[in-house]
C-alpha cells in the first residue's frame, strides 16, 4: 500500500501503513462518510463551547469557567494522544475529544471576546472561510500536493511545535520567548506564518483523506480522519485568535 505524508500529527505518513485493504465497499472509508463525521464533530464542539461561553458571559468570572477550561484542554490532549496511538478507538473517542475541546474553546473564546469585542466572530469567519477556499482550491488542483509540498508542511509544523514546546518549558523558569505572544511587528509576522502553515495542513489533510478512500482502508478511519481535521481546525482557530488579538492590542 502507498505511503502518505501529512503535517498534521494525527494524519501522518505511517497512519495507513499495515492497514488491510477492505474489499466490501460498505466497510471501507469514504470521503462522504468522513465529511459527515467531521460535521458531527464540529457540532460536538459547538454545543459545549456555547455552554462555557454563556457561563463566562453570565458571571464574568474566570474561576467559574476555569475547571471546564483546564479539564477540556488537558483532557482533549490526553484523548488525542490515545487516539493517535490506537486508531480504532477514534470511533468511540473522537466525540469525547470534540466535547472536551468545546468546553475549553468556549471559555477561551469568551475571555478573548471580553477583551476584544467581535474577535470571535472574525476568527470563526476566517477559519471556516479558509477551510472553504482551500477545499475549493484543492478540488480545482490549483495547489499540487506533491511529496515536496508535504515535506515542507510537515517540517514547518514540526518546527513550530518544537518552538512552542521550548517556550512552554522555559516559561517555568520565568524566561519569556519572543514572537509567540508579542504584538510587535515580528510577533505579528510570526503569527501570520503559523496561520499559513496551519492552513496548508488542511490541504495535506484533504489529500490524506482522498488517498485513504481511494485505497479502501477500514471504515473506522473515517472517524480518525475526521478527528485529524478537527485537530487542524482547532489549531487554526486558536492561531487566528492569537493573530487578531495581537493586531487589536497595538
Amino acid at each position: 500500500m502507498a505511503l502518505f505524508k501529512s503535517g498534521n500529527p494525527a494524519l501522518k505518513e505511517k497512519v495507513f501503513t499495515g492497514l488491510e485493504r477492505v474489499t466490501d465497499p460498505e466497510n471501507a472509508m469514504t470521503i462522504q462518510g468522513t465529511v459527515n463525521k467531521t460535521f458531527f464533530l464540529l457540532l460536538s464542539v459547538f454545543i459545549p463551547a456555547l455552554y462555557t461561553w454563556n457561563l463566562y458571559n453570565t458571571t464574568l468570572d474566570f474561576s467559574k469557567v476555569a475547571p471546564y477550561f483546564f479539564i477540556g484542554f488537558i483532557g482533549a490532549f490526553i484523548v488525542g494522544i490515545v487516539i493517535a496511538f490506537n486508531k480504532k478507538l477514534a470511533s468511540y473517542l473522537a466525540f469525547v475529544y470534540a466535547v472536551l475541546e468545546g468546553l475549553a474553546l468556549g471559555g477561551l473564546s469568551a475571555i478573548m471576546e471580553s477583551s476584544y469585542p467581535g474577535i470571535v466572530v472574525q476568527a470563526l469567519m476566517l477559519t471556516f472561510g479558509i477551510l472553504a477556499v482551500l477545499l475549493f482550491i484543492y478540488k480545482l488542483e490549483i495547489i499540487k500536493v506533491t511529496e515536496n509540498f508535504k515535506l515542507i508542511v510537515a517540517s514547518a509544523t514540526g518546527g513550530i511545535a518544537l518552538f512552542y514546546l521550548i517556550s512552554f518549558g522555559l516559561s517555568f523558569f520565568g524566561i519569556h520567548v519572543p514572537l509567540i505572544n508579542d504584538n510587535s511587528i515580528g510577533g505579528i509576522i510570526f503569527s501570520i506564518f503559523v496561520v499559513i502553515v496551519a492552513a496548508m495542513n488542511l490541504v495535506v489533510d484533504f489529500d490524506f483523506i482522498e488517498q485513504g478512500a481511494a485505497n479502501q482502508v477500514p471504515k473506522y478511519m473515517e472517524w480518525y480522519s475526521a478527528f485529524g481535521i478537527m485537530v487542524t481546525l482547532v489549531w487554526l482557530y486558536i492561531e487566528i485568535l492569537r493573530l487578531l488579538s495581537k493586531t487589536r492590542s497595538r
